[in-house]
């Protein structure tokens, strides 16, 4: 984590923070400690809404992108190459003084820091917590320009960008969940995790649905659904799926939760989806969910609804139809 290596850098290595202007801190973790850098004089670049939300609630000025020069910018690797890239151009392209790049080796910090040395001088590396911390000077935007990448039309007819989940390709989960749709969708409906919006489109060919709303937590994604989802009928909510309230109780929900954050399976996440659905669904109200068949769904789908169903699937994904929510008494 950075936390672990910013201050080794900046006590011993070389690394110093600007005694003056703005600093830039690319995508961090909600849970790390930035107690080195002068809050005053940070901008938490964060187009995740979870970690978005719990920067602002620390007191910390929050943008999903950057909005003038910085005097420093900290790039916290993610886990996407491609991604990882355009953060770095994005830096370099808005920063006056030195661009630092943090992140585990298990996000490819190592890989990075190799395309970087072949291409300028970098500083570091500082080496702890299973990562590593390197930097590079001013000056440098146009030996990362051809790594600027933002949201594009793919081959395939429909916009993406780096990191957002399913960039090349539909995803094959979703594309099951999609064939069983029922002809009939009908009513309010929410596509909760709608990425860059391949559900969303499919059940709006449902002359009978009255609107779909997409809740989707990275800002990246919503703005590439905007481009694939098209119809009047669309209504976009850059929210976290598990706290978002629904402006009415809702028809149906549609969606294929995601169920990790680094790269081990995180099943909570997924039940807490299965929770915010049976929430915001009225009394007859209906899931439909795709999941990977390993992980742990049923019990909870059990506990939240009076009437579960798997209705199909294959050998790496399993469908559900779940009805009838169950209403807690607080």
């Amino acid at each position: 984590m950075i936390d672990a290596r910013l201050p080794l850098a900046l006590d011993s290595d070389g690394l110093a923070v600007p005694v003056e202007g703005m600093i830039a801190v690319f995508h961090p973790s909600a849970d790390v400690d930035l107690d080195r850098l002068p809050q005053d004089r940070c901008h938490i670049i964060q187009d995740f809404k979870p970690a978005y939300d719990a920067w602002a609630a620390k007191g910390f000025s929050v943008m999903r992108s950057t909005r003038e020069r910085y005097a420093m910018s900290i790039v916290c690797l993610p886990r996407a190459k491609a991604q990882a890239r355009a953060m770095i151009a994005e830096a370099c392209a808005v920063s006056d003084g030195a661009v630092v790049i943090d992140g585990q080796k298990t996000d490819g910090a190592d890989a990075i820091l190799k395309e970087m040395r072949k291409r300028v001088t970098v500083s570091g590396p500082v080496s702890k917590a299973h990562g590593k911390l390197y930097w590079i000077a001013s000056g440098a935007a146009e030996f990362f320009a051809d790594w600027a990448q933002g949201p594009a039309l793919t081959d395939g007819g429909f916009w993406t960008a780096p990191g957002v989940f399913s960039a090349d390709g539909v995803d094959l989960a979703s594309a099951l969940l999609a064939d069983a749709l029922p002809e009939k969708l009908s009513g309010q409906v929410v596509d909760l995790g709608a990425g860059w919006g391949y559900l969303a489109a499919h059940i709006l060919t449902r002359p009978a649905v009255e609107a779909v709303h997409l809740v989707e937590a990275s800002s990246i994604a919503l703005d590439c659904a905007r481009h694939n989802v098209t119809d009047e009928r669309a209504m976009f909510h850059w929210e976290d799926a598990t706290t978002w309230e629904a402006p009415d109780r809702m028809d149906a929900v549609v969606m294929n939760p995601p169920f990790h954050t680094g790269r081990a399976a995180e099943p909570a996440m997924g039940q807490a989806f299965v929770a915010a659905a049976a929430r915001i669904l009225s009394a007859n109200g209906t899931l439909w969910m795709v999941a990977n068949r390993h992980l742990p769904y049923e019990a909870e789908l059990k506990i939240r609804f009076s009437d579960v169903e798997e209705i199909g699937g294959d050998a790496r994904f399993k469908l559900f139809c779940a009805r009838r929510p169950v209403r807690r008494r607080r």
